[in-house]
């Protein structure tokens, strides 16, 4: 059995002052005026929004707080305020934090984020999940929480071989829960994190209580059959899904040619945040979107992290439906799955939860009805 380590962030200040020397000296990209014409009378030029991607006055004042008012050593201390570990797993590094409940039966729980968040899109779940009377539930909703950094992203370093994927991946996190004790334990993920816990389901269906996932990746397979007799509102959510995939330019990138992208992130840190706020933009906390821009270009791991992308591109793909028990949160402002293609890919859905507000990134901006939702999922699981 390898080791498990003690973990703690120190980073030296030359990195941080390197940081803000970088983000002093951007040169920024041109971006294509545009003027309003007001009954036929130009008014000025007018930035355009985000038809082009994410727009240069975004970058600047984000890039401008992260050099002149971001706190990275108070967030820094923030996280080293949970207990965080490093581990060996078939080759890789893996970084994560673990904190056990004060519950003897709480339930072990493995959360895994998403791109291009890191593990702290769940810290501020932490308190919720493992000492549910402090926070309005019950003592048998308590968990024992572990969140590891994906490998290849932030703290878990660059991966070192081929073939990193999601099914690798949950391999890897049924062997760290093992290291920890937990024969049996659940799963949550969001985002990538929504690909990976699945596998677990998939490859380790003996020692998994039970999947929770805020996306679930079913669409259609091309068979004009599957798109018989679909309601007026699921051809609404088709043509929906159609836009978010052509915006999701990250997607094709990552998944077609990573390493080109990433010469140019791991040299600017105005481009590595732009690059992330694609997605990360709508997060109401600027500091949440700055502290992840924040480990991503102090461990270089852009390249690493994008290759994820690469790696289950090019993956087998799956075979039979699966039957584990799967648990949905889906929230407003995220793409929704139609129930007909996920049942079709998953025959023990147990339950199915649509939030009237939330985004793609929950735990940030709903964590109190993704926690609810957790809880009452696992209750019936486990």
């Amino acid at each position: 059995m390898s080791a498990i380590a003690p973990f703690h962030i120190d980073v030296p200040q030359a990195d941080l002052d390197d940081l803000a020397d970088r983000l002093a000296r951007t040169r920024w990209a041109e971006e294509l005026p545009t003027a309003e014409v007001t009954d036929g009378v130009q008014r000025g030029p007018v930035q355009p929004g985000w038809e082009y991607g994410v727009p240069a006055s975004f970058v600047r004042d984000l890039a401008a707080r992260w050099r002149d008012a971001y706190d990275w050593r108070a967030q820094e201390a923030r996280i080293n305020s949970f207990p965080q570990f490093t581990t060996e797993i078939d080759g890789q590094s893996v970084h994560f934090v673990h904190v056990r409940s004060a519950e003897p039966d709480a339930t072990p729980l493995v959360l895994t984020h998403g791109w291009p968040n890191t593990f702290v899109e769940y810290l501020d779940l932490v308190g919720p999940l493992t000492d549910p009377e402090a926070h309005g539930g019950a003592a048998s909703d308590a968990f024992h929480v572990v969140i590891p950094s994906l490998p290849g992203f932030g703290f878990s370093g660059h991966t070192r071989a081929k073939g990193w994927n999601a099914a690798r991946t949950a391999d890897t996190w049924a062997e760290l829960m093992g290291r920890l004790g937990y024969g049996r334990f659940g799963a949550h993920g969001n985002d990538a994190g929504a690909i990976v816990s699945p596998e677990l389901g998939r490859r380790h269906a003996d020692r998994i209580t039970g999947v929770h996932v805020n996306q679930i990746f079913s669409f259609p397979s091309g068979d004009p059959a599957e798109l018989t007799g679909l309601a007026p509102e699921e051809v609404e959510y088709l043509t929906f899904l159609q836009g978010f995939v052509e915006h999701a330019v990250h997607d094709r990138v990552q998944q077609t040619q990573p390493q080109t992208l990433a010469h140019a992130l791991a040299d600017s840190p105005a481009g590595q945040l732009a690059w992330i706020c694609q997605l990360l933009g709508g997060v109401p906390d600027p500091d949440v979107i700055l502290t992840n821009a924040t480990i991503y270009w102090l461990t270089n791991t852009a390249a690493s992290s994008a290759r994820f992308y690469y790696e289950n591109h090019h993956a087998e793909p799956h075979g039979e439906p699966t039957t584990f028990p799967l648990g949905l949160a889906s929230f407003a402002h995220d793409f929704r799955p139609l129930r007909r293609f996920a049942e079709r890919d998953h025959k023990n859905i147990v339950s199915w939860s649509e939030f009237d507000r939330g985004s793609h990134w929950a735990a940030h901006d709903a964590p109190d009805l993704l926690v609810d939702d957790l809880r009452s999922f696992f209750r019936r699981v486990r």
